[in-house]
């Protein structure tokens, strides 16, 4: 598996649920790729998990991810709690269906054709990359709306 993608990622509302918008940072090697989107209703964490779907899906090869978010959601959701979410049939610990599993179950799908490490990132501490993720999850709100 010689691909090898740096990837930042974040999700983006104005208000909660509101309008949403996604962004992608993606490395490889000198090769620098952006890409932003969104929706007119959602949540912050729908955009969070949107933004690390897509840039995974965006990989058209099997490759070693490094993938940075400042979502704790997103990092511990498919680092630890996913495994526990599947065995009892998508319910949390509760006994409630999970939040967004429908997204949970599309990015477990397109991390499985990689071989992801996930990292935290503290947001909006000055990390370039980070920073430039966030810039493009708001493009995203930005554009729904024309301005």
């Amino acid at each position: 598996m010689a691909c090898k993608v740096v990837m930042y990622t974040d999700g983006a509302c104005k208000g909660n649920p509101g309008p949403g918008g996604w962004g992608v940072l993606l490395r490889y090697g000198d090769a620098c790729k952006t890409m932003h989107g969104g929706e007119a209703q959602t949540t912050n964490n729908r955009m969070e998990l949107m933004a690390a779907i897509q840039g995974l899906r965006a990989l058209k090869r099997e490759c070693e991810v490094e993938l940075y978010t400042d979502s704790q959601y997103v990092r511990k959701g498919i680092t630890e709690w996913m495994a526990g979410w599947k065995r009892n049939g998508w319910k949390n610990s509760a006994k409630k269906p999970v939040k967004n599993a429908d997204l949970w179950q599309e990015l477990d799908a397109e991390a499985a054709r990689h071989k992801v490490s996930w990292h935290w990132v503290k947001g909006h501490s000055g990390h370039p990359d980070n920073e430039l993720a966030d810039e493009l999850a708001n493009r995203g709100v930005a554009e729904l709306s024309g301005s």
